[in-house]
C-alpha cells in the first residue's frame, strides 16, 4: 500500500536551511539521514511529522503549487510567530493574492521558499482552507 511520506523543501544551502527550520519548528537533524545534499529533520522525542531538506539548483517558485502551512491558535500567536520567524531569517512576502480578511501571512524562508503562517481561530471551516 502506498503511504504519504514527508514534505521535502528544495534549498541551495542545506546547512542554512537546517539552521532555520530546526529553530523555526523546534526540530533536530536526524544523524542517520544526513549527507551533503540531504537532511531529515524530526522532533527530538520522535513524535510528530518530519521534514526533508534537499539541495536543489533550481530557484524557488514565486507562486508554488505546493507549500507548507504552519498553524497557530490565535491572532496574537500568529503575530508573535511571524516576528520570531523573521528574526530567524524569514522574509515577509509582498503577496498580491491576499483575500480581504486573510487568516494567513505569507513568508519566505532564507532560501526564498514561500510558506504560510495560518491563524486557525480565523480560518474558514475551522482550519481547513484552500492554499493561497
Amino acid at each position: 500500500m502506498l503511504r504519504l511520506g514527508i514534505p521535502v523543501i528544495g534549498v541551495t544551502d542545506v546547512s542554512r536551511a537546517e539552521a532555520f527550520w530546526t529553530a523555526a519548528l523546534d526540530l533536530v537533524s536526524a544523524p542517520e539521514w544526513r549527507s551533503e545534499t540531504w537532511r531529515t529533520l524530526e522532533h527530538a522525542d520522535g513524535s510528530g511529522q518530519v521534514l526533508g531538506l534537499m539541495r536543489s539548483s533550481s530557484p524557488p517558485e514565486p507562486r508554488p503549487r505546493l507549500h507548507l502551512d504552519l498553524f497557530t491558535s490565535s491572532t496574537e500567536e500568529q503575530q508573535a510567530e511571524v516576528r520570531r520567524l523573521i528574526g530567524l531569517g524569514a522574509q515577509a512576502v509582498d503577496w498580491d493574492l491576499y483575500p480581504p480578511e486573510p487568516d494567513f501571512v505569507v513568508l519566505a524562508d532564507p532560501d526564498g521558499n514561500v510558506f504560510c503562517v495560518v491563524d486557525l481561530s480565523r480560518a474558514p471551516s475551522g482550519g481547513s482552507r484552500p492554499a493561497p
